[in-house]
């Protein structure tokens, strides 16, 4: 019984297959073609340089002269061709590679941090510099340096004997 359900099963896929408009693929037919001759370079390289090489660290897709590379501007032209667009291309290529291969990463878990920490440390280096400069301004606080008090000379041989000779000079 089990036999005859499933020899109908495959009967009822292929009459299916058959029917629908397009159904029917075979393995061995030609992948079709897509024209990339009116895809420019400059295309080709607006959409890779917001791309890394994910074998080469820190070169840029556009520049970099791996073969890899070559292979993947190559994918980038053909996607370009089809009618793909930039945003999403780089989701390919970071859905492939991982977020690594941005060139600007997404804005989400830890990497808010690219984004926050750069204002929040520009605006406390300005607070600290002006705080610092007001200080200094106002002669108080650590930035200024206690006066000693003068030493009493009165006492002192030398200093009289200096006072002396000071004196007769004049």
């Amino acid at each position: 019984m089990r036999f005859i359900r499933l020899v109908l099963l495959v009967v009822v896929g292929m009459v299916v297959a058959v029917a629908l408009p397009g159904g029917t693929v075979f393995a061995q037919d030609p992948t079709p073609t897509v024209d990339t001759s009116a895809i420019t370079d400059d295309q080709v390289n607006a959409v890779a340089q917001e791309l890394y090489c994910p074998v080469c660290e820190n070169i840029p897709l556009d520049v970099c002269p791996t073969q890899p590379c070559t292979q993947w501007r190559e994918l980038i032209r053909l996607k370009l061709a089809q009618g793909w667009t930039k945003d999403a291309i780089k989701d390919y290529f970071a859905q492939q590679y991982g977020d690594r291969v941005l060139a600007a990463p997404p804005a989400r878990g830890l990497n808010w941090l690219v984004y926050i920490l750069p204002p929040v440390i520009l605006v406390a280096g300005v607070i600290l510099v002006y705080r610092v400069l007001h200080s200094m301004r106002k002669g108080n606080g650590s930035t200024s340096e206690a006066k000693a008090p003068a030493p009493d000379l009165t006492n002192d041989a030398y200093a009289a004997r200096l006072e002396e000779e000071l004196k007769k000079r004049r």
